[in-house]
């Protein structure tokens, strides 16, 4: 890994919309969320490092620590990240009326891999 990579963690809240959806609504959002995780492993500049979904152990919404799940990235540059974070408020549910991020949000925690001193 290049010192100029960012290593980026995405940390994702499932928001009470999708606790009020009825079950077709929810497997439009899982649809929609699908297609966000394609769109974001496909981005220019973003490697996947690894996924982390907390649903098990975890009941009802999230709108902040602790998340819902969890993506470990290292990204090129600051502008990929924001086009990550984008792809939450651009990538439609169902007809469209309503974006993914009605549904759960995203934030980040930006830094560098940690390096050991020799």
């Amino acid at each position: 890994m290049s010192d100029t990579k960012l290593r980026v963690l995405f940390c994702i809240s499932v928001k009470q919309n999708f606790m009020d959806a009825t079950p077709e609504e929810q497997g439009q959002v899982w649809q929609a969320f699908s297609t966000m995780m394609k769109d974001m492993a496909g981005l220019p500049g973003l490697d996947m490092i690894a996924t982390l979904d907390d649903d098990r152990s975890m009941v009802g919404s999230a709108v902040g620590y602790p998340f819902t799940a969890y993506f470990m990235t290292d990204v090129d540059s600051y502008d990929t990240v924001v086009a990550a974070c984008n792809l939450f408020r651009t990538i439609p549910v169902g007809d469209g009326t309503f974006k993914l991020w009605k549904y759960c949000g995203v934030e980040t925690r930006i830094g560098r891999a940690l390096q050991i001193p020799a």
